[in-house]
């Protein structure tokens, strides 16, 4: 079980499902009592789609995870898993989500279906060996979570607040990922990997995840033009906009002071825990202004 839990990646597997809820939190229509089962297994087909795609990229990529000391302990390197068990693995997660997730309704599990295609397809197999800006569509599939729960109450996924979900995601994962390169760049060298820390410089890097962090910024504060926003935009998102921003600026800062030993982390986990505020301030400002009219 540790050896599966491993292959499914249940960290990042947790961070699409809290994103998936989010996008059916924002799509169910006010007044429109919560059929509690509905939720339940939206998490659970995302649970297993999610499980069986990021299975299968490890199966995809386990020659490359053994020359990578950060991937090196993953199942399928250390031998914990045989290579036909892990196309089992995601293999059947993927069929069960897919299915219970058309069943829902069929945009979702088509929305899932590109989904698994895009990065398991595309990303993996051509642009993440081929091209050092692959983070830039790779994250189209990354985003694809909070239309995949949108769906279910809205096939209309591009309203405005669908399309604030998906951009917060699209426009975070650049940062997300590109700081990880940068700290593990000799690991991707190892790999082949054409990370952008090797192929341009670390400094052009930083110049990079600073465009997209300031966009990225830029979209959370201009929330109110997309989304309903009230007392959890000023408590939560305007704040931790400013600390994300403050902790590029020591990023950057310690990239030219100290280029050996940059403060890559805090930034890191700062951008990691906007998302998740940022994408969920949405869903508490909308619900909590509904109810607090109701009751008034």
């Amino acid at each position: 079980m540790r050896a599966f839990f491993k292959l499914t990646k249940p960290g990042i597997t947790l961070f699409v499902m809290i994103s998936g809820l989010a996008g059916y939190a924002v799509s169910l229509p006010f007044g429109r009592s919560v059929n509690w089962p509905i939720p339940v297994l939206l998490l659970i087909g995302l649970y297993f789609v999610s499980a069986g795609s990021f299975a299968l990229n490890q199966a995809q990529e386990w020659r490359l995870d053994q020359k990578m000391p950060r991937t090196a302990a993953r199942p399928l390197p250390k031998g914990e898993v045989s290579l036909a068990h892990a196309y089992v693995i995601a293999s059947a997660c993927l069929l069960a989500g897919l299915m219970l997730l058309t069943l829902m309704n069929p945009l979702s599990g088509l929305l899932a279906l590109v989904t698994v295609i895009l990065y398991n397809g595309f990303y993996t197999l051509h642009w993440k060996k081929r091209w050092a800006f692959a983070a830039v569509p790779g994250a189209i599939p990354g985003a694809m979570p909070v239309l995949i729960g949108y769906a279910i109450n809205d096939v209309k996924i591009w309203r405005p607040d669908g399309l604030y979900l998906f951009l917060i995601m699209f426009l975070w994962q650049m940062p997300h990922f590109w700081a990880l390169s940068v700290r593990y760049k000799d690991d991707y060298a190892k790999a082949g990997f054409p990370v952008l820390p090797n192929k341009i410089g670390v400094k052009q890097t930083i110049y990079h995840i600073g465009l997209y962090t300031f966009a990225y910024i830029a979209l959370a504060l201009a929330a109110p033009i997309f989304v309903p926003t009230h007392l959890v935009y000023l408590l939560f998102v305007v704040p931790i906009a400013v600390k994300v921003l403050l902790e590029f600026f020591k990023y950057y800062r310690s990239s030219e002071q100290k280029p050996d030993d940059i403060l890559w982390l805090p930034f890191f986990l700062w951008t990691n825990l906007s998302m998740l505020i940022f994408i969920c301030a949405p869903v508490f400002d909308r619900w909590c202004f509904f109810y607090t009219m109701r009751g008034a």
